[in-house]
């Protein structure tokens, strides 16, 4: 215990700080990564509940995906610029 708290005390605040950014940089990969494959298990579940509904399924998929990605990547960019600044 006693040398964590030395290694701790070693290490400088803006070093922990890019280190908690570049955990939340990979949160947010891994986040927005199980929520796109959610959606796809999901939406291919759904097509073979009811293949007539195909179409219309498939478009909502990809546009909540698109989503979902855009919000990623604008968090990664934030996360990104965080560091240098």
């Amino acid at each position: 215990m006693s040398t964590l708290l030395i290694l701790l005390q070693s290490i400088d605040g803006a070093s922990i700080a890019k280190a908690a950014i570049a955990l939340g940089a990979a949160i947010i990969v891994l986040g927005a990564g199980i929520g796109i494959s959610r959606i796809g298990s999901t939406a291919l579940k759904s097509i073979a509940r009811q293949p007539e509904a195909s179409g219309d399924i498939r478009t909502n998929m990809i546009v909540s995906a698109a989503l979902i990605e855009g919000v990623a990547f604008f968090a990664l960019i934030l996360c990104i610029v965080a560091l240098f600044v």
